[in-house]
């Protein structure tokens, strides 16, 4: 025994009971916290949506089916057992419902965007594309419409791009001399990004005469990948942002890259004082004071080339590879091309009733962006199928489910572009709900600005193919397979090709 009656262990003995005593708090405080959260999740209003019992506590199966490139499967695969209306998250619904779709994506329905859309583009300004207010969306689609509309392109672009689709093609073909393997694929992103470029920019990445993908395309396609993880798994885009390897720079650090392209692409068209791009009378009117100041302008036509080039690009090489599947359907398409004259006009396709069912059917089976549009309940709630959601509820719809509804399209699964034309198509008793429930560019106010230019080059694109390339075939390594589709944000062939032989 110490001096006293003091014990010289006391001072240890003491720091043991004070750790003890600390790491009891926090176990308590731990056990109280995962309590509370299993008395919410228990007597959440949401628990009467059917659903896996995990999605109560947990959006671990949603982030696991994002990494994997998954994510509109296991949506559709919940619809398929458990109804048109799923719970897929603690706080997200699932619909598929057609009524309740429409229901959402009306104009004025107030189910706003959420912030997931600003996680999906991190500028440090809202675009159209993020923006969540209807109103100040509203002014800003107003300001970039007439860019963009059937007419102003038709009478502005038509030649340019149709001289790079020709361009494109002849590259094709020159590269498949001789019986190689050409990877259709890799040539219509050149394609969709040129055209992209030279419309957004005033100036041409020209990678369809270099044959290969510059840094700034390498860029954006893994941004757009990195970016449909990072607006899902936020905590992965901040870890991956801190790992210092080139592939995280590319995924989770390049919007400054891109940007600064832009910028210089944008300054230059200034300094040349021209009018080659889109946004050339916005940026003219900028310094006098227009609601888009050159920083705008940078952002929305970056935020555009991001939007039309690997979307029209992946659309192109669906359409090719589900028509070279199908001779019958191939034979027909080239019989009716073979009416048009050399020097046809864009206007002429669109009344190809073949051609453009084809298209169609391509966007509903195989349409870039078929996976979640996620919105906001409006504060008062929504009833949707049944179902009473709460205000605040995020509730998403996708594409991939809808439009693979055999009810609205008999035989859903099947590519069958006889379904778009007038004497098949009345056989169906809800062709006017299918009509609503066809959205391969979104719906209501939130349509695709650049729908006319992807049109354009979906025909353009096709009509030139189908004429030019008539001794073209798929590959033995394209096959059922190789085609299967990944979804990070967009759909890609699994492989990542789309190979043909010219014989």
């Amino acid at each position: 025994m110490g001096y006293g009656g003091y014990s010289p262990n006391g001072d240890a003995s003491m720091k043991l009971l004070m750790t003890q005593s600390l790491l009891l708090v926090l176990t308590l405080l731990l056990i109280g916290r995962v309590l509370i959260s299993f008395y919410n999740a228990f007597r959440n209003p949401l628990n009467k949506v059917p659903g896996p019992w995990h999605t109560r506590f947990t959006n671990l199966g949603l982030e696991l089916s994002v990494i994997t490139g998954r994510r509109m499967f296991y949506i559709d695969s919940m619809h398929q057992i458990y109804g048109p209306v799923v719970r897929v998250s603690p706080t997200e619904i699932a619909v598929s419902d057609p009524s309740a779709f429409q229901a959402i994506h009306k104009i004025g329905s107030g189910f706003n965007k959420t912030k997931w859309y600003q996680e999906l583009v991190t500028f440090d300004r809202p675009t159209l594309f993020t923006m969540t207010d209807p109103r100040d969306h509203a002014a800003r689609r107003k300001l970039l419409a007439r860019g963009f509309s059937k007419s102003y392109l038709r009478g502005t672009w038509e030649s340019l791009v149709r001289s790079k689709v020709e361009l494109t093609i002849s590259k094709m073909k020159k590269e498949g001399t001789g019986g190689a393997v050409v990877d259709i694929l890799k040539w219509w992103t050149l394609l969709a990004t040129d055209v992209s470029s030279h419309l957004m920019f005033g100036q041409s990445f020209r990678m369809i005469e270099k044959g290969k993908a510059d840094m700034y395309i390498q860029t954006l396609q893994a941004t757009l990948q990195g970016a449909g993880i990072g607006a899902e798994l936020p905590l992965i885009r901040h870890i991956g942002s801190w790992i210092p390897t080139n592939a995280c720079k590319q995924f989770f650090r390049s919007t400054p890259f891109l940007l600064e392209y832009g910028t210089r692409a944008i300054q230059g068209s200034k300094t040349r004082g021209d009018s080659t791009n889109i946004f050339a009378k916005m940026i003219d009117e900028g310094d006098k004071g227009s609601a888009l100041d050159e920083k705008d302008v940078v952002l929305e036509a970056t935020a555009l080339i991001v939007a039309g080039s690997d979307t029209t690009a992946i659309s192109l090489t669906y359409l090719v590879w589900a028509v070279l599947s199908r001779s019958e359907l191939r034979d027909a398409l080239e019989q009716e091309l073979s009416t048009l004259e050399d020097d046809y006009e864009e206007q002429q396709l669109e009344v190809l009733p073949l051609l453009n069912a084809i298209i169609d059917e391509t966007l509903r089976l195989y349409g870039a962006a078929p996976g979640g549009l996620p919105r906001e309940v409006p504060a008062k709630g929504a009833d949707m199928a049944g179902y009473f959601i709460p205000g605040g509820t995020t509730v998403t719809t996708q594409a991939y489910t809808i439009h693979r509804n055999d009810r609205l399209f008999p035989d859903a699964a099947r590519f069958d572009p006889y379904r778009w034309l007038a004497d098949t198509t009345k056989q169906n008793s809800d062709e006017a709900a299918a009509k609503g429930a066809y959205h391969p560019f979104g719906a209501g106010s939130r349509v695709c600005l650049g729908i006319h230019l992807a049109r354009m080059e979906l025909r353009l694109g096709t009509a030139e193919f189908f004429r030019q390339c008539k001794e073209a075939n798929l590959a033995p390594s394209t096959t059922q397979a190789s085609m299967e589709m990944e979804n990070f944000f967009l759909i890609a062939p699994r492989s990542h090709h789309c190979n043909i032989v010219f014989r």
